[in-house]
């Protein structure tokens, strides 16, 4: 991936340029185009010896969005955090109604009061 020409691809973020992200033997390419996509995906293919992972389009999910969620965090093309701290607050909130029954019926302060504070309120 290293080898890869793509200076200049991929968006600004923090002032660095991004073009993809890996893990494991998944590859997320983030382009403001189409276009770029096309020629990153031509490239990652033309150049299959100098990539570590193998890469068949046949096999391969393609899709168009402006957000994702990657490694349990949304990223999206306008860098915008917003709807990833609402996403994590209901995911805190469900949480916390999962447990509620049971820290309402214990007796124990300060194990009441550890699961009472939902854990996004914290700082």
């Amino acid at each position: 991936m290293r080898e890869l020409e793509w200076e200049g691809l991929g968006v600004k973020v923090d002032g660095r340029q991004l073009h993809h992200l890996r893990f494991a033997d998944d590859i997320v390419l983030i382009t403001p185009s189409i276009s770029q996509a096309e020629r990153m995906l031509a490239d990652f293919d033309r150049n299959k010896q100098v990539s570590d992972a193998p890469f068949s389009p046949n096999a391969t999910k393609i899709s168009e969005c402006s957000s994702y969620v990657y490694l349990g965090r949304e990223v999206n093309m306008a860098n915008d955090l917003a709807p990833e701290l609402s996403r994590r607050k209901r995911a805190a909130w469900g949480a916390f109604k999962s447990v509620e029954e049971v820290v309402k019926k214990t007796k124990n302060v300060r194990l009441r009061a550890t699961y009472s504070t939902p854990l996004f309120l914290l700082p």
